[in-house]
């Protein structure tokens, strides 16, 4: 988290669960940072992270710049060096 914070990103999170079980497992775990509840699939669909069945969620780390674009985008969970130096390198 101290990375990602002096490199100026705001972490969250996206999922289908409910909004009762990302608070329980947010505490669980010791996030200091939102999760968003995704309960219809739109944003997974809109950033193609749905698994081919339509239903289930391939982990996906999208970084959106602040004009907007993408700034880094990978399947599975790539090491926080590798988004935070794609944001880095945008000037």
């Amino acid at each position: 988290m101290t990375k990602l914070e002096k490199a100026g990103i705001q972490p969250f999170g996206v999922n289908p669960a409910g909004v009762d079980s990302h608070w329980k497992y947010a505490e669980k775990m010791g996030f200091t940072f939102p999760l968003l509840s995704d309960g219809d699939r739109a944003i997974a669909r809109a950033y193609q992270a749905l698994k081919d069945d339509g239903r289930g969620i391939a982990r996906t780390v999208y970084v959106v710049a602040r004009d907007g674009t993408i700034a880094f985008a990978a399947r599975g969970a790539p090491p926080p060096d590798d988004f935070v130096a794609a944001v880095a390198g945008r000037g």
